[in-house]
C-alpha cells in the first residue's frame, strides 16, 4: 500500500469515527430530538453528546463567604483538647483551659512553676506570643495569644481546605465541568451547570461535617446539671431524634479526621452510615473503646448527637456507624459529606442565581443563527470567488465543525457560550488557511504550472504560513486554557481544538482530495 492510499484511509477512518462521535451532538442541537442510548446498538450508550456549560443549559451560580475566624476558633479549640491531654500525660495540674475568642487561650494552673511546661506544650502546636498573666481569685491565669501570621496562615488554609472539600463533595454529586474557584479573601465562587436539584446540592455543600466522638459524663447527675450545676468539664447536648438532653464531656477523644470512608448501608430496611478510620484513627478508636469498657460514647455531627451506644468491649479494625432514622437520600447526603471531609470553617451562601434552561436555549438559538448566518456569507463568497476550490473549502470547513464536536464528546468537554464563539473564530481562520492555499495555487497557474505542480507547489510555498499562524494562536490558547476560568476556559477549548481539527482539514483532507482530482481525473485545469 502506498502512502498516499495510507493518508487516505487514515483520513475516511478519521471522518467515519467524528460522524459517529458527533451525531448525538448535531442531532440534538439541530433538532428537537435526541438519539436513543441503543441507537448504534451496545456501542451507543458509551458515546455521549456534548455538554453543555451553566449558561446554555442552565443551572447554579453560588458566592460562598467563609467564616475564616471561626476557622480559628476551631483551630484553638483543637488545641485546647490536645493541651489537655498532654497536660494530663505529664501530669500538669490545672484549673481550667478555655479558648478566649477570638484568638486566644487562657490556662489556669494550680502551681504557676509549670509555666515553662505549659509553654512548651502549646508552642509545639502553633506560635503563641509570650503570654499575659493575671490574677483572679488569688490564682493566675496565663492567657496566650496566637501570634498575627499564624491567625493569618490559619484562615488561608481554611481557605484551601474549603475549596476542596466543595470540589469533592461536587464531584460526588455527578456535576460536570463545575467551576471552583476563589474570589477575594474569604469567597468562593461556584458554578453548577446542568445541576437537577439546587436544593440538595446546597445543603451538601454547605454542611460544615464535623464529626466527633465524646464519652457521656456518667460520673455527675444529668437532672443537677440540667438545675444548673454543670461540671466544669462537662456540657448539655441534646440527642438529634428525640431532643433528649445528654452530659457530655467537653473532651474530644476521636474527630472525623482520621475517617478513611463512609457508606451506607442497610439494616432491617433502615440506611445507616458504615464508618472506616485509617490505621491511625483505628488504633485511636481501639484505645478509646479498650479504656472505656461499659461507658457511654457518643457520636456528633455537627454538634448533634446522633447515638450514644454503650461500648461492650474492645472495637478493634476501625469501624464504627451512625445510626438513626435516615431516609435513603439523607444517608447519601451525609456519606458524601462525611467522605469528602469537615469544613474547617463553616460557608455561608452570600449569592445565589440559577439559570434556567429556556435562556440555555435561547442562548444556544442565537449561537447558532450567527453560525449560520456566516457560515452562509463565507461559503457563498467562497464559491463565488474559488469555485469548485471555494466549494471543498466549504465542505472542509463543515467537517471541520464535525470533528470538533466529535473530539469534544470524546474528552467529555463542556460547550459554552463562548466557546460558540471559539467555533465561530475557527471557521474564520479555516477559512483563511484555505485562501492562502488557493492564492498561491493561482499564482502558480499564472506561471504555466500543470494542475498537478500547481497543487504541490500551492500546499508546499502555503503550509509554513498555515501552520506559524495557527501555532502561535494555539499557544495563545493553551494559556488561556491553563490560566482562564469558566467562560474563558469554555473558548480557549473549542478554540484549541479547532486549530487542530483545521490543521487535519485543510492540510491533510484537503490536499489529499486536490491530489486525488489531479492524479485520477487527469484534469488540465483546476477550477479555483
Amino acid at each position: 500500500m502506498n502512502n498516499f492510499k495510507l493518508r487516505g484511509i487514515i483520513i475516511a477512518v478519521v471522518m467515519i469515527a467524528g460522524l459517529i462521535l458527533s451525531l448525538p451532538t448535531m442531532v440534538s442541537l439541530l433538532t428537537p430530538y435526541q438519539l436513543a442510548d441503543n441507537w448504534l446498538g451496545p456501542l451507543g450508550k458509551h458515546i455521549k453528546q456534548v455538554k453543555l456549560g451553566l449558561d446554555l443549559q442552565g443551572g447554579m451560580h453560588l458566592i460562598l463567604k467563609v467564616d475564616t475566624d471561626k476557622a480559628v476558633t476551631g483551630k484553638l479549640n483543637i488545641i485546647a483538647s490536645t493541651v489537655k491531654s498532654e497536660m494530663q500525660q505529664k501530669r500538669i495540674h490545672y484549673t481550667k483551659i478555655e479558648v478566649v475568642a477570638p484568638d486566644s487561650i487562657a490556662v489556669t494552673l494550680r502551681d504557676p512553676a509549670d509555666q515553662d511546661k505549659l509553654t512548651a506544650i502549646l508552642n509545639e502546636q502553633t506560635s503563641f506570643a509570650d503570654p499575659s498573666t493575671e490574677t483572679i481569685g488569688g490564682v493566675t491565669v496565663f492567657r496566650y495569644s496566637v501570634k498575627r501570621d499564624e491567625i493569618q496562615k490559619i484562615k488561608d488554609s481554611s481557605i484551601s481546605q474549603a475549596l476542596e472539600t466543595i470540589r469533592n463533595r461536587i464531584d460526588q454529586l455527578g456535576v460536570s465541568e463545575p467551576s471552583i474557584i476563589t474570589e477575594g479573601k474569604d469567597r468562593i465562587n461556584v458554578q453548577l451547570p446542568g445541576i437537577t436539584d439546587p436544593e440538595r446540592a446546597k445543603r451538601i455543600i454547605g454542611e460544615t461535617a464535623v464529626l466527633e466522638f465524646k464519652l457521656v459524663d456518667e460520673d455527675h447527675s444529668l437532672s443537677n446539671a440540667l438545675a444548673g450545676d454543670i461540671p466544669q468539664d462537662s456540657y448539655i447536648a441534646y440527642m438529634k431524634e428525640t431532643n433528649e438532653p445528654i452530659l457530655l464531656k467537653k473532651q474530644v477523644e476521636l474527630t472525623g479526621d482520621t475517617l478513611n470512608d463512609a457508606r451506607v448501608k442497610i439494616d432491617r430496611a433502615s440506611p445507616y452510615i458504615s464508618l472506616d478510620f485509617n490505621a491511625q484513627g483505628a488504633r485511636d478508636f481501639e484505645r478509646i473503646t479498650g479504656e472505656n469498657i461499659n461507658k457511654r460514647l457518643a457520636i456528633l455531627l455537627d454538634k448533634k448527637v446522633y447515638s450514644a451506644p454503650v461500648i461492650k468491649d474492645r472495637i478493634a479494625g476501625g469501624k464504627a456507624s451512625i445510626t438513626g432514622r435516615f431516609t435513603d437520600q439523607e444517608a447519601k447526603n451525609l456519606a458524601i459529606v462525611l467522605r469528602s471531609g469537615s469544613l474547617l470553617a463553616p460557608v455561608e451562601i452570600l449569592e445565589e442565581r440559577t439559570v434556567g434552561p429556556s435562556l440555555g436555549k435561547d442562548s444556544i438559538h442565537q449561537g447558532l443563527v450567527a453560525c449560520a448566518i456566516g457560515g452562509v456569507l463565507v461559503i457563498i463568497f467562497m464559491i463565488i470567488y474559488y469555485r469548485a476550490s471555494g466549494m471543498l473549502a466549504n465542505i472542509a470547513v463543515i467537517l471541520n465543525i464535525m470533528l470538533i464536536a466529535a473530539f469534544m464528546s470524546l474528552v467529555g468537554a463542556v460547550l459554552t457560550l463562548p466557546g460558540i464563539a471559539g467555533i465561530v473564530l475557527t471557521i474564520g481562520m479555516a477559512v483563511d488557511a484555505n485562501i492562502l492555499i488557493f492564492e498561491r495555487m493561482r499564482e502558480e497557474i499564472r506561471l504555466g504550472r500543470t494542475p498537478k505542480m500547481v497543487v504541490e507547489a500551492g500546499y508546499k510555498h502555503a503550509i509554513s504560513t498555515v501552520v506559524d499562524a495557527n501555532v502561535t494562536t494555539l499557544i495563545a490558547g493553551l494559556v488561556l486554557f491553563q490560566f482562564g476560568t469558566g467562560p474563558i476556559k469554555g473558548f480557549a477549548v473549542t478554540l484549541c481544538v479547532g486549530i487542530l481539527t483545521t490543521l487535519f482539514t485543510v492540510l491533510v483532507g484537503c490536499k489529499w482530495v486536490m491530489e486525488w482530482f489531479v492524479n485520477s481525473k487527469n484534469v488540465s485545469r483546476i477550477s479555483i
